[in-house]
């Protein structure tokens, strides 16, 4: 992937309904050769779909954030299956340093997203965690497929 493909990739994330002419126009190509990247990057699988992203993608959970965890030992797989039960979970990421790994949540209220946490931190193997709440989303391009 060149510079000229990351540059279609950003534009498309910002607004997947761009036409081709504006994209070309926006990058100093041709239409065909936009044409022929776009298609050259979804035959690769590198794009695989186009989609809206809703208002309720960022925020159908008003109360949202991230909760970095520490795991005691090599149990972090059975850490992992333990919080696929949880339906408050949306997102989790194995990850270095300090935290093994990081988790996104979110809950309809203050109190449920206290809940939650309380219920993650039981799950044996955690031994620490520190979460952030997530007050306002004003960019993204990641949408539910």
């Amino acid at each position: 992937m060149d510079a000229l493909d990351e540059q279609l990739i950003t534009l498309l994330r910002h607004n997947g309904r761009m036409s081709i002419s504006d994209i070309a126009t926006a990058t100093d190509s041709s239409r065909a050769t936009v044409r022929v990247r776009l298609e050259k990057l979804e035959q690769a699988g590198e794009i695989l779909g186009y989609t809206v992203i809703l208002k309720a993608d960022v925020v159908d959970q008003p109360v949202r954030g991230i909760m970095l965890i520490e795991i005691q030992g090599h149990v972090t797989d059975r850490v992992i299956k333990n919080l696929r039960g949880f339906a408050e979970v949306s997102a989790v990421h194995t990850t270095n340093g300090r935290w093994d790994l990081v988790v996104e949540l979110g809950a309809a209220t203050l109190s449920d997203f206290d809940s939650v946490l309380r219920r993650i931190r039981l799950i044996p193997g955690i031994t620490g965690s520190e979460t952030s709440l997530l007050l306002a989303t004003p960019v993204s391009t990641r949408a539910r497929l």
